[in-house]
């Protein structure tokens, strides 16, 4: 873990976790890890004790987790295709399939190869369906999505090859990796645009190569896993002179 502007770690967690693909961080400080690939379960780390829990049992790895306002925990089980839900208030409650039919494919109610994953104050949940190039957007107990980004959209403005992570803010525009098109778009008024990565691969400080994931600082400063480049990016949020948000990289 790093501190704020700290290139140096003030602590670093040791468990007993195999091949973790993703985690979630609570406002607490709680960090739920997956480890469902080699121990088919999802762990939780307490920072008041230190000590680590299974909170979740899983068939595959999650390659995305997230947390809701109610307290259930969300697993996206890429090599099932699917997205299940556990209550963390009930001890007995087993998880629960909400996306997805565990059979690969493009229908509204199939999901193939999911990946991140957001879930707003309204329930909503926001998967990043990533061989299907889409992101799909499954209301508060409905099985069927929609298609909310992606070239078969309602109102498409940009393709997508393989989103992988995702966030929603506070003014419901959308925050996408595409990971094989080495980029991040957002959406705004006018639909979706490029922020970051808009001119090919590499590793220059303002290119990504295979990105996987996004978060946001309560600044509004964006951090990006870098995959193949072996580095986390951090975008500062500036305003320029006519007021309009721009991003500059950094290592």
């Amino acid at each position: 873990m790093w501190q704020e502007e700290s290139i140096n770690p003030t602590a670093i967690i040791h468990g007993n976790f195999t091949e973790p693909t993703s985690l979630f961080v609570t406002s607490n400080g709680d960090i739920y890890i997956d480890d469902g690939e080699k121990n088919g379960r999802v762990q939780k780390w307490m920072a008041d004790t230190n000590i680590f829990v299974t909170v979740m049992n899983v068939s595959s790895r999650c390659t995305g987790l997230f947390v809701d306002i109610n307290n259930a925990l969300y697993c996206s089980m890429s090599g099932h295709h699917q997205v299940v839900k556990r209550s963390l208030n009930d001890a007995v409650t087993a998880s629960g399939r909400v996306a997805g039919t565990s059979i690969y494919g493009p229908a509204s109610n199939e999901l193939f190869y999911p990946g991140g994953i957001f879930v707003d104050v309204n329930l909503d949940l926001y998967v990043t369906d990533c061989n299907n190039d889409r992101v799909q957007l499954f209301h508060s107990g409905e099985l069927n999505g929609t298609t909310v980004a992606g070239s078969k959209s309602l109102n498409p403005t940009i393709s997508l090859d393989c989103p992988s992570g995702i966030i929603l803010d506070a003014d419901k525009y959308l925050f996408i990796v595409d990971l094989r098109n080495n980029r991040i778009i957002g959406s705004g008024l006018n639909g979706f645009r490029c922020l970051v990565g808009c001119y090919g691969k590499g590793s220059q400080s303002n290119q990504l190569y295979q990105p996987s994931s996004l978060n946001f600082d309560h600044s509004g400063n964006m951090f990006v896993t870098d995959q193949n480049n072996h580095r986390i990016q951090k975008f500062l949020l500036m305003k320029n002179s006519f007021g309009k948000l721009k991003k500059s990289g950094m290592k």
